[in-house]
């Protein structure tokens, strides 16, 4: 197996490493638990300060309608619209989408979305993309939730297709013949992460992607499954990038108590289940501080001042 990954653009290359875990943050940076909707407080400076204190990456959600039985509104913002003020807000940090909804959007718009962004951070950005999970979506954007996972394939392959120059191809989203699409992305393509299965077959996924968003388990699921898709990459390491919910303890020694996605804990607790992923192949850990209690500015720079010296933090690359 070889000893790297392959690089694609400065974003990619500064979160993924092989051997090494990354951290990232999932925004807003800012507690929600009693309510679906995000007050968006201060987001911009605590982006910029997650920058500072050398966080790898934050990442945005694609959530089109508040669906009430989701409970989570995300950033509020399009996500586009939202990289696209972060592109003019920062500097260093990668900034990461997980995940876009395909078969919710035309690819044409995802590819050229992308690429502008990819172009205007100076190749920071990475492109989750997802088949989608939220079925009440679908009829309101008049699109058949059963026919999700053909569309997400096809939409991946256009957006694909779309990065080189004057493509020429047929799929269902289209034809495009004799035309090309501008700008193109910053560095070798757009970094393109497969959330779950998608409606996949897991070799497809490992073998198209560049990279794979998967979901919290107990260590010894995450390590199989981890595995396995490590194995379909036939060869060629792909990172395996993860979310975890966390509740920041002010006591450090405080031991772990579940909640949604992850749990509450102290930073000991937590800086020994991150090695623990890093030991089993996982590259990126995205934290999520929705349901924390301390005040948000000092649990970054506690969680900045207990993890950086052990996970190196790849946003501090020039």
């Amino acid at each position: 197996m070889s000893s790297g990954f392959e690089p694609i653009n400065p974003g990619y290359d500064r979160v993924f490493r092989w051997g090494q875990l990354s951290i990232g943050l999932v925004v807003p940076l800012e507690a929600y638990p009693e309510s679906p909707v995000p007050t968006m407080e201060r987001h911009l400076q605590r982006v910029q300060l997650a920058e500072t204190l050398g966080f790898a990456a934050v990442w945005l959600r694609d959530v089109p309608f508040n669906v009430p039985s989701f409970g989570d509104a995300g950033q509020r913002f399009d996500p586009f619209v939202y990289l696209g003020a972060l592109t003019t807000t920062t500097r260093r940090i990668a900034l990461g989408v997980a995940s876009i909804i395909l078969p919710l959007r035309h690819p044409a718009h995802v590819a050229k979305a992308a690429a502008s962004v990819d172009e205007l951070s100076g190749g920071r950005l990475i492109l989750g993309v997802a088949s989608g999970d939220r079925p009440t979506e679908y009829p309101a954007m008049n699109v058949p939730f059963a026919d999700r996972g053909v569309s997400f394939r096809e939409s991946f392959e256009y957006i694909r297709n779309m990065q080189q120059d004057t493509p020429s191809f047929e799929n269902r989203h289209g034809s495009p013949r004799g035309i090309d699409m501008l700008p193109k992305p910053f560095g070798a393509r757009l970094p393109m992460l497969v959330t779950g299965g998608s409606q996949q077959d897991p070799a497809w996924v490992a073998q198209n992607g560049d990279g794979w968003m998967t979901y919290p388990r107990v260590l010894s699921a995450q390590a199989r499954v981890v595995r396995d898709y490590l194995e379909r990459t036939e060869g060629r390491p792909k990172p395996v990038m993860q979310p975890l919910y966390v509740d920041l303890d002010p006591d450090p020694d405080a031991p772990a108590r579940p909640i949604h996605l992850g749990f509450r804990s102290g930073v000991r607790h937590l800086h020994a289940y991150l090695a623990a992923l890093e030991e089993l192949g996982v590259s990126h850990v995205a934290l999520n501080l929705r349901f924390n209690r301390l005040d948000i500015e000092d649990t970054l720079a506690r969680l900045s001042d207990a993890l950086f010296p052990r996970f190196a933090s790849p946003a501090e690359t020039p």
